[in-house]
Formats: structure tokens, sequence, C-alpha cells
């Protein structure tokens, strides 16, 4: 999973195989799972979707390029996978990562790619742009870029979630600039810190014309409208139209309108906060019409109308405390969207869960560095064939693909919230 460098790709396969010879599959790697792929069916009648790692997506970056923290991903019409990643040089360990852009260079490898990345269907690097120093004056890059979704046209939409960024960049494929929504630093306004000697931020969820460090973008390509998870500073969903940014609407929790004055206090699984407790994270359009936000620090998902109706509001791993648990979602491929992915960044897997109920069937993942394993999961997304692509922050720091191979019943021990453990390739 590392993209790094590949030196621990040798050991990941040699391991795979021998988990596979003596298990034939997940029960090596610590779930209560087994071998499923003897079962493995077409029909979507026939069990859960099923995956397996692809321990060498992607393939190598050029130019000693490296991966920070992965902080987003997306499928285009021709899927093609894009990351966003964060790559300034407080992301890297200077002597033992990017030591060859330290002065003077300490050694021959390697440096910060750049931080949007483009790779074909087979994990091959097809281009890479963006950044700071790249911006042309009509636009600023974000201070932390954060999210990245890609649109009809193949334009692409990028947040951010550093101190200033109040603001969504929309580009080209080439990375040409189309449209800045909202403005660098509006929520800057509060009392200079003498720590920093910078102004404070100030919320303010209710701002037509910038907005509070964006986590995602979702696009309703038929409405031409487009969804910001707003987000790390800001507590609400916010819609804009995707041509000219104008505001549309937004809402809070239960479709209240946004207050940022609440005193949310400590978080309580049997209080749910009346606001989002934050970040707001993700926001993804169902083909049906209904719009599904992470509040990642509540540990739930919460569905509404695209009018902002409040549906229905749903809870996973509830005693998960810091970071929490709902970090990203996408549907499954199928027309009806029979699925839904959620990655938990917190507890290292991520939940298959059945849309029409919104519970837990199965999940996979553990915590770790091999290929199949998860540090911090991040973002979650689906291509046309149903394979499945993680990004991973922090020092996980990479991209992976989990290839879909059909419909299976559940392992026996990995029902509900039970993880099946790592997705293995099998020797099937």
């Amino acid at each position: 999973m590392n993209r790094k460098q590949h030196l621990l790709f040798g050991g990941a396969l040699a391991l795979a195989a021998l988990v596979v010879a003596c298990a034939g599959g997940a029960e090596e790697s610590g779930s209560g799972g087994g071998d499923v792929t003897s079962m493995l069916s077409q029909d979507p009648n026939d069990g859960v979707p099923t995956f397996e790692v692809d321990p060498l997506f992607p393939q190598n970056l050029p130019n000693h390029w490296l991966m920070g923290p992965t902080i987003g991903v997306d499928v285009d019409s021709r899927d093609h996978i894009w990351v966003v990643h964060r790559n300034t040089p407080d992301n890297f360990v200077a002597n033992t990562e990017i030591g060859m852009t330290t002065d003077p260079p300490v050694a021959q490898c390697c440096q910060p790619g750049p931080p949007v990345l483009e790779f074909d269907q087979e994990g091959n690097f097809v281009q890479g742009w963006g950044g700071p120093g790249t911006e042309t004056g009509d636009y600023v890059w974000p201070a932390s870029n954060h999210g990245i979704t890609i649109d009809a046209m193949d334009n692409v939409w990028i947040g951010g979630n550093g101190g200033p960024d109040s603001h969504v960049l929309k580009m080209d494929r080439q990375g040409n600039f189309l449209l800045q929504v909202g403005t660098s630093g509006a929520r800057m306004t509060g009392p200079v810190s003498e720590r920093t000697g910078q102004p404070t931020p100030q919320r303010n969820s209710l701002a037509e014309d910038s907005f509070g460090r964006v986590a995602k973008i979702a696009v309703d390509n038929e409405a031409n409208e487009a969804y910001f998870s707003d987000g790390y500073y800001n507590k609400r969903m916010a819609v804009v139209d995707m041509t000219t940014g104008a505001f549309k609407r937004g809402w809070g929790a239960y479709g209240n309108v946004p207050d940022d004055d609440v005193n949310l206090g400590p978080y309580n699984r049997d209080e749910p906060s009346p606001q989002f407790r934050g970040p707001v994270h993700c926001g993804e359009v169902s083909n049906d019409g209904l719009v599904y936000v992470c509040d990642r620090g509540g540990d739930r998902v919460q569905i509404f109308q695209k009018d902002g109706t409040y549906v229905s509001e749903h809870f996973y791993a509830p005693d998960t405390l810091s970071q929490g648990s709902t970090w990203d979602i996408d549907f499954s491929h199928d027309p009806d969207q029979r699925w839904i992915y959620l990655a938990d960044g917190q507890n290292m897997k991520v939940y298959i869960i059945e849309r029409e109920t919104m519970e837990v069937v199965t999940a996979f993942g553990d915590g770790g560095r091999q290929p199949g394993m998860f540090f911090a999961v991040h973002s979650i997304a689906v291509d046309s064939s149903g394979n499945i692509y993680t990004t991973e922050t922090y020092e996980g720091s990479r991209l992976q693909k989990f290839t879909f191979k059909g419909y299976a019943p559940v392992p026996a021990g990995a029902e509900g919230e039970n993880s099946q453990g790592v997705l293995w390739p099998s020797s099937n």
C-alpha cells in the first residue's frame, strides 16, 4: 500500500502467499472470516460485494516522487483515479524521506510529488499538477488541500482545511484555473494571536460568500449543483451553482439552521448534538436524490432530501472517540446503489452498509501498513466496475485498490461491524 517506496512489496506478497497457502482466507489476518471465493457469484442476490486488494496498485511514481498524507480520491468518466495529497515539506521527514530537497541534498531520493495525481486503471501514472507556487494570480491554492471531486465534464474540485481556507477551487483536468468559490482568508477576522501574530479565525456557518475549511465536494451534475461539506470550521452543508459558484442554500444537523454559538459539550452517544459536531467530513448525493452527510465527530451519517429536509440519522461504532468513525462514503456501482461503503479512519476499516436499512452487514480491513491494511483510511471512491479505491492520511500516505470480485455470503464471524480482516488475493 505505501507507495513512498516499494521496498515492502516483496515481503508483503510473500506474506500474502503464506496466508493463502496456510488458511485460504482472512482467518490468518485476525478476523473471524473464512475463504468465500468458492462461493462467488455475479448475481447481486447471492450475498454482499466481495473484494481483494491489488498489492501492485498503483505503479511507481516518476522523479523519485512521494505521496504525503492523501486526503481525497475520486474517479473520472474514463475510470481514471485521481488523488490529492499534501506535498508541502512539513508533511515529510526531511533527512529520511525527501533528502534530495535539502540544502545541500543529503540523498539521491526523494521529493514530494505534485498534490494532484492522476492514474489509469492499471495504476500507471498519467499526470500531476497543482500546489503552492503554481497560482496564476486568479486563485489561491489551499493552505492544506482536502478532498477531490471530478464532475461530469472531468473538471476537478478541491477543498481545503487549513487556517485561511474558506474557498473551493474548480480546475480543468490539465490543472487550468476555472473558478474559485469563496475568498481565501475570509474567516481570519478575529483578534490577532500573540503566538502567531495572525488574526484568529471566526466561524460563520451562515455566510453566503465564503466557507469554513471545506472537507469535500459532491456534485449533482443534472441540477448543476455542488454540495460543500463545510466543514472543519463551519458546521453545515452548503450548495452552490457549479457554473457561477453562487450560493443557493445550506443547512445544519437535522435540517436546522446552523448555529456556531451552541456549546456542544463532550461527545455523548446517548445525547446526539442538535448541531453537527464536525468536522462535516463528507456529503454524497445518491441516484435517487438523497444527500448523505458524514458528521465525523458525531459517529453518524444523516440523510436529507436535496432541499435540506431531514430524513434520518444512523450511528456507526458510536463509542468511537477522538476523530470519530464516519470519514467518507461512496455508493456501489449498481443503478440502485444498494450498498454504501463507509471509511472509518479511527477504527481502521471500511463498513459495507445496506443502503435500504443503513445497517452494517460486514466490514473489511485492519490497522497496519501492508497491502489491504489501513492507517487512517480517509477517503473512498468506486469506479464503474465496482472496484474500491481508498486513501490514507497521516503516516499512511497512500492509495490502494480493492478489486470487485462478485457477491458472496458474509464470512462466519464477520457479521455487522466485525471485520473480515485483510482481503488478500485468493489462490483460486
